[in-house]
C-alpha cells in the first residue's frame, strides 16, 4: 500500500501528486461516462502506473472517504464528499460558448418591451426554459420578493380578546393578520400602536424597516405604553410575511429522466420529483444563494432535501442594477453534471437576468 497520508476530512494538500492525478482521471472519467472507474481503464489512459498501483491508491481515497465502490462493481465512483473537494479545488471552468451566449442574449434581451420595461414573470420563464435546455438538466428560478412600499397600517379591535392588524401596501394591496389582543388593551392603546408604526413604516418597505424596528422599539418603550409596544411587536411578527407570495419555476423535469443512470434507479428520480414540489424548502435552499458572490454549489447529501436523491444544484443570483439581489437561478440534476459548463451558463444567465432588470422592481 502506499504511504499516502490522510486526515478524517481529507483536503488536495493531504494527497500526493500521485493521488491527485488519479483521483481527478477517476471524476473526469465518471463525470464524462456515469460509469464506475477502474484501474485498467486509467492505467491505459494518461495514468503510467500499473493496474496494481493505482488500485492501491484508489484503496487509499476509498479509505478516506473520496472514492465509493458500487456493489455491482470492482471500479469507483466520487462520493458527494469527492465530488466536493473537486469541484472546490480541482475542476477547471471554461467559459459559455459563443452560440450559447448569443442564445441566452437573443431569448432574454428580445423580451423587454418598449420604454425598457421587462415582463419579470416571462423573463424568469424563459430563463427557466433556457437552462433546462442548454445544460440537460431541470432549471429552477424563485422569484423576486415583492417588497413594496408601506402605505397604511392600523390594528382594529374584534372583541375583548382579539385584533385585526391591517396593512395597506403603496401598490392596493391589502394584508390582513389576526392577533390576540394581551391584557391592557385598550382603543387608545391600539391608536398608539398604530401611530407609532405609520409614523416609521409609512413610504417603506417591510424588509427596510424590519431590521431597524426592533431598535427603535427599544428606544422608544419608555415613551411607549407597554401594551402598545407588545402590539407593535405582534404585529411586525404577523406581518413578516407579507412582502407577497413567491413563486417557484421548474423547467425540464423530463430532461431528469434522460440519463441512464436515472433509469436505473428510478426510485431516486421519483424522489427527486418529491423534492421539487418541496416549494418552501426549495425557495428556501435558493435564497441562501443570496449571500454568495457569484455561483453556488449544493452536491447531494450536503442539504437536507435532496440528501435522499443525491441531486446536485449550481444556482446564480439575479439582482437590481442598484445590487439588490431579486431571487436566484439555477440547475438542478444528477450528481454527475457537466459542472465545468453549466457553473459559466448559470453565472451569465444571472447576470443577464440582472442586466435586464437593472433600475427595475417586480
Amino acid at each position: 500500500m502506499s504511504s499516502m497520508p490522510f486526515h478524517p476530512s481529507p483536503s488536495l494538500t493531504t494527497l500526493d501528486a500521485r493521488a491527485r492525478d488519479i483521483f481527478r482521471s477517476i471524476v473526469e472519467t465518471y463525470l464524462e461516462t456515469g460509469e464506475p472507474v477502474g484501474s485498467r481503464t486509467l492505467s491505459r489512459g494518461t495514468i503510467a502506473l500499473s493496474p496494481a498501483s493505482i488500485r492501491n491508491t484508489m484503496q487509499d481515497l476509498t479509505l478516506a472517504g473520496l472514492l465509493a465502490s458500487p456493489h455491482t462493481s470492482s471500479g469507483r465512483v466520487p462520493t458527494h464528499a469527492g465530488l466536493r473537494l473537486f469541484v472546490d479545488g480541482l475542476l477547471e471552468i471554461g467559459d459559455v460558448g459563443t452560440e450559447e451566449r448569443r442564445e441566452i442574449d437573443a431569448r432574454l434581451a428580445g423580451l423587454a418591451r418598449p420604454g425598457g420595461r421587462v415582463d419579470f414573470d416571462q423573463a424568469l420563464n424563459e430563463a427557466s426554459s433556457l437552462l433546462s435546455g442548454l445544460a440537460g438538466g431541470a432549471g429552477i428560478v424563485a422569484s423576486p420578493v415583492r417588497d413594496t412600499g408601506i402605505k397604511h397600517v392600523e390594528f382594529v379591535a374584534l372583541g375583548h380578546d382579539q385584533a385585526l392588524a391591517i396593512l395597506v401596501a403603496e401598490d392596493g394591496q391589502v394584508e390582513n393578520r389576526l392577533m390576540p389582543m394581551g391584557p391592557g388593551m385598550t382603543p387608545s392603546t391600539l391608536q398608539e400602536a398604530s401611530n407609532f408604526l405609520n409614523a416609521r413604516l409609512k413610504g417603506r418597505s417591510l424588509t427596510e424597516a424590519r431590521g431597524e424596528m426592533s431598535q427603535e422599539l427599544n428606544s422608544a418603550r419608555q415613551a411607549l405604553d407597554a401594551a402598545a409596544a407588545r402590539l407593535v411587536e405582534d404585529g411586525m411578527a404577523a406581518w413578516s410575511g407579507a412582502a407577497g407570495p413567491r413563486s417557484l419555476i421548474v423547467r425540464g423535469r423530463a430532461n431528469l429522466l434522460q440519463d441512464r443512470e436515472a433509469l436505473e434507479d428510478l426510485d431516486r428520480v421519483r424522489v427527486l420529483f418529491d423534492d421539487l414540489e418541496q416549494k418552501e424548502q426549495l425557495i428556501g435552499l435558493l435564497d441562501g444563494v443570496s449571500e454568495a458572490q457569484g455561483v453556488r454549489i449544493f452536491i447531494g447529501a450536503e442539504t437536507r432535501l435532496f440528501s435522499l436523491s443525491g441531486s446536485s444544484v449550481i444556482a446564480a443570483p439575479y439582482m437590481t442594477g442598484r445590487q439588490r439581489v431579486l431571487g436566484a437561478v439555477g440547475v438542478i440534476g444528477p450528481t454527475r453534471l457537466n459542472y465545468a459548463r453549466i457553473i459559466p451558463l448559470v453565472d451569465y444567465t444571472a447576470r443577464v437576468l440582472s442586466r435586464l432588470f437593472d433600475g427595475q422592481e417586480p
